[in-house]
């Protein structure tokens, strides 16, 4: 009979260890898929779009302007590169005359090659533009440039006509140096100029990273 309870009792302490065992493996599995449900994809960051121009100018010390207007057709803008990777998502311009059909044209620097042509028309004067792109992914420390080809625009300067010391910062954007060459073809500019901007040319960026 004592065999009897003994196998009675292993029997009983059997049952309430699996019992235990199953309530505890409930219990892990609720907390867990409570953890799970409590536990969010975090939200991707978006970044507020800026725009440089105005920054460079004010960093550069170009406060005093001159309008020049049917002056001959030049290629002219500004080699920059940004500090974060990102993308431009719309182009800016404001001339001191009307034009149609102004030719924007943004550049590998190094490799001197075209990598986005937009046509822009400034139906107004004195007047800001924004023309949305197709977006337009630019590469973290990686020189790009951005010229028009126009015989109209602003002539930023210091007011002792003094030069600007580059590289100027403008918020994730870094400009190296204003370039300009006499033309009416879409062509890489040759010409370097540290005391003035000639403009206002410029765009949207916005961080993706």
């Amino acid at each position: 009979m004592k065999h009897l309870e003994v196998f009675f009792t292993l029997r009983s302490l059997s049952l309430k260890s699996l019992c235990t065992i199953i309530i505890l493996n409930s219990v892990f599995l609720i907390t867990s898929c409570s953890k799970d449900d409590d536990e969010q994809v975090p939200e991707p960051i978006v970044y507020a779009e800026e725009n440089p121009l105005n920054k460079y100018h004010e960093n550069a010390g170009f406060d005093t302007t001159t309008n020049f207007i049917n002056s001959g057709n030049y290629e002219f803008g500004l080699a920059f590169y940004p500090n974060v990777k990102g993308k431009i998502n719309a182009i800016t311009i404001k001339l001191p005359d009307a034009n149609p059909n102004l030719k924007i044209t943004i550049w590998d620097y190094t490799a001197k090659t075209v990598l986005r042509t937009e046509m822009v028309n400034v139906s107004a004067a004195n007047t800001l533009m924004t023309k949305a792109i197709e977006e337009l992914a630019l590469e973290k420390d990686k020189k790009y440039m951005i010229t028009m080809n126009s015989n109209d625009w602003y002539k930023r300067t210091k007011p002792d006509n003094s030069d600007a010391v580059y590289p100027i910062t403008a918020g994730n954007i870094k400009f190296l140096e204003y370039r300009w060459m006499s033309t009416s073809a879409q062509a890489f500019p040759t010409n370097v100029s540290l005391n003035y901007n000639g403009g206002d040319l410029s765009f949207n960026f916005q961080q993706v990273d």
